[in-house]
């Protein structure tokens, strides 16, 4: 795999599948404490908050294999960066301060690290992806016909 569009599509899968299994993982703690009628219950701007951070790694699935290149580029350290930082900081600013359940559960850290390795991956790569593979990657592939072998 030498396209750099596919590469990051895949990141973008990976980082994702890791998202929404880590939130199984905490429903699943949620849901099998004994005191379940204390559980959080989150309020709707928190939910479409969720929403919207679960749709960037969504959305860059597909646009990591249909933008340009310097929207693809820009896009992928722009989306990369900010999941970035949100989860470094709900993983482990927000319960320093005392935001959230402190200290966060082991499962949801080894989430986390995983996450932001993916993510600065991602960053990674955008970032020394150049202009001459991004316009080698747009163009369409020629093959040699059958017409141009010389038989003897």
């Amino acid at each position: 795999m030498h396209d750099t569009k596919e590469r990051l599509s895949l990141f973008w899968i990976f980082a994702l599948l890791n998202y929404l299994y880590a939130d199984v993982v905490a429903l699943f703690a949620i849901v099998g404490s004994p005191n379940l009628v204390g559980a959080p219950h989150l309020p709707p701007w928190a939910l479409l908050g969720s929403a919207v951070l679960m749709e960037i790694p969504i959305a860059m699935i597909v646009a990591s294999r249909l933008l340009s290149f310097k929207a693809n580029r820009l896009a992928n350290i722009i989306a990369g960066t900010l999941l970035t930082l949100i989860n470094g900081f709900l993983t482990f600013v927000a319960p320093l301060l005392g935001w959230g359940r402190p200290p966060a559960f082991a499962e949801y850290l080894f989430f986390a690290t995983i996450e932001t390795v993916c993510t600065v991956a991602i960053v990674w790569q955008a970032w020394k992806w150049s202009g001459s593979e991004g316009a080698a990657s747009s163009k369409p592939s020629v093959r040699p016909s059958a017409a141009g072998i010389i038989s003897s």
